[in-house]
């Protein structure tokens, strides 16, 4: 019956229409968030790309159609999707050195998918979860540590049909989450909503423009800002009944900008250069 019913709500025309809304502000927020990677330094670059703006809108949309405790289990869910981001970095990191987008692309998403499968499969809850993620991230970053330098990053123009790619992307995030969270419950939507999708985007888009080494160098950049999602994600599940799906979501909103800035500062305070417009980072 709960299929059905679901299926029933989405051949409402309603649905399409606030589907359709959602889309187009998610593709708006990821649009604008990965030009600014593109005019930044690639430290700068990495701690927007590590920013909610694609499971932000994702999680907006599942507390508007779901209550707290669907929104605390798709918290929950999204963990091996974390840690799941940090293999699909460290394998595309890997491969762009040697290899083109498609390959690097493809080999990184297997391991994605096959990461957050296997992981889910482990369960253990929030703390179990958490702590699998966090070690997932930290071994990641200390394998990629010897890819974080590189040559200055070449400045090439932009085109619009990148805009495009990017929208297009996003948009069929929102779908399949909107989806999922329809049809298959917490589980699928809290991991659909941590798809790699702004490092998928940005890749594409930055790959063939300047190369990969400089891209893998930006998504190795990102692997500290992870553990900010880690941190935002425990806050959600924490308080989401407690305290109610906006105030949840906007601390776990805040927990998220703390971090990343507080790398920033770091950042700034030890390494200056690091901010420069150069993938030279120590």
């Amino acid at each position: 019956m709960g299929s059905w019913a679901a299926l029933v709500g989405i051949a409402d025309a309603a649905f399409w229409a606030a589907l359709l809304a959602k889309m187009l502000a998610s593709a708006a927020i990821v649009v604008l968030a990965s030009l600014a990677v593109e005019r930044t330094g690639p430290l700068v670059g990495a701690m927007i790309a590590t920013l909610p703006v694609s499971a932000g809108p994702a999680y907006v949309f599942l507390a508007l159609d779901h209550d707290a405790g669907f929104l605390r289990d798709s918290a929950v869910a999204s963990l091996p999707a974390i840690a799941a981001t940090a293999l699909f970095i460290a394998a595309y990191a890997g491969m762009a050195r040697r290899h083109g987008v498609l390959l690097s692309l493809a080999t990184a998403l297997v391991v994605w998918i096959a990461a957050a499968l296997g992981l889910a499969r482990l369960g253990g809850g929030l703390s179990g979860a958490g702590a699998a993620t966090i070690l997932v991230i930290l071994a990641c970053a200390a394998a990629c540590r010897g890819l974080r330098k590189s040559g200055p990053l070449p400045a090439r123009p932009g085109r619009r049909r990148d805009i495009l790619v990017r929208a297009a992307i996003v948009m069929g995030l929102v779908v399949a989450v909107v989806l999922a969270g329809r049809l298959a419950g917490p589980a699928a939507a809290g991991i659909l909503a941590f798809a790699p999708v702004v490092m998928v985007s940005l890749a594409v888009i930055l790959h063939p423009r300047i190369g990969g080494t400089a891209v893998a160098t930006v998504l190795v950049l990102s692997l500290p800002g992870l553990l900010g999602f880690v941190a935002a994600l425990a806050v959600l599940a924490l308080t989401a009944e407690r305290l109610g799906p906006v105030l949840a979501l906007s601390l776990a909103l805040l927990t998220n900008l703390g971090w990343n800035g507080g790398i920033l500062l770091t950042s700034r305070r030890n390494h200056k250069p690091s901010l420069a417009p150069s993938l030279e980072t120590d």
